[in-house]
């Protein structure tokens, strides 16, 4: 079957327009930018082909309006699209793309990451150049497994992180 990749060109810490797996697994992907209007890149890149999904990487830094923009792929060209990207930035705050998503998606399915403790991560903490968390800081900073670090919400809390 023929699936169109796509990643953000906001991702550039492998390889621009390639998904790379944390396992080492990678494949060219089209790049979309964030004033894409995804229905017709999608539109375009589909002509003349039988794609049966759309696999969306980094989907995380979408606009609501490119979200929309994916529900009518589903809808109107009747092809699924995957969507895969964080939920929420180092400060706990939706990204749009992921607000979106959970607002009108047909479907969730979380891929489980784990904290140290064992329980399951669903928030990210940002570290600087030392290792130690921090706070503030644009939303989008794309950095390396070095650079977050995924942890249950007690072990991201304020408390945990050494603040009261």
């Amino acid at each position: 079957m023929d699936t169109l990749l796509l990643i953000s060109a906001i991702e550039t810490r492998v390889k621009q327009g390639e998904i790379t797996s944390r396992i080492g697994l990678h494949q060219t992907a089209d790049i979309f930018s964030s004033e894409d209007d995804i229905f017709e890149f999608i539109r375009v890149r589909a002509e003349g082909k039988n794609i049966a999904c759309i696999f969306i990487d980094e989907a995380q830094w979408m606009s609501d309006e490119q979200i929309w923009q994916l529900a009518a792929v589903v809808d109107q060209m009747n092809i699924p699209v995957m969507c895969y990207g964080l939920r929420t930035d180092f400060q706990g705050k939706l990204f749009p793309g992921s607000a979106g998503l959970l607002a009108i998606a047909d479907e969730i399915r979380e891929v489980r990451t784990i904290c140290w403790c064992g329980k399951k991560a669903t928030m990210v903490v940002r570290l600087d150049g030392d290792g130690k968390p921090i706070e503030e800081g644009e939303q989008v900073f794309v950095g390396g497994n070095d650079s977050y670090v995924s942890l249950c919400r007690k072990h991201w809390s304020r408390r945990e992180l050494g603040k009261n």
